[in-house]
């Protein structure tokens, strides 16, 4: 599925862990800021979450890891731990094909 052809009202929705300004989470940030940008468009909501700023956040997802990205919509609701740097993972996980966007 392409980010054509969604409507707004399936705007991908996604909420980035991260702990602090470590090297790690600093390389998740950039990769999925690249990430969603390359192939995202405009469909997309990216928040970043400090665990050590908000940690009820962090509690009330149970995150356990991380960086974390949790895909929160379109359903089903995903998971993936690490520095985002797996582009193809992370498409697989949202959905979307490389060659779609």
């Amino acid at each position: 599925m392409s980010v054509t052809d969604k409507s707004v009202s399936e705007k991908i929705i996604l909420k980035l862990y991260i702990t602090g300004a470590t090297h790690h989470s600093m390389r998740a940030v950039k990769n999925m800021k690249g990430i969603c940008e390359e192939f995202l468009d405009n469909s997309y909501e990216l928040d970043i979450i400090d665990v050590y700023q908000q940690p009820n956040l962090a509690k009330e997802q149970q995150i356990i890891a991380a960086p974390t990205l949790i895909k929160i919509q379109p359903l089903p609701v995903r998971r993936i731990v690490g520095d985002m740097s797996d582009t193809e993972k992370i498409l697989t996980i949202l959905s979307i094909k490389a060659d779609d966007a």
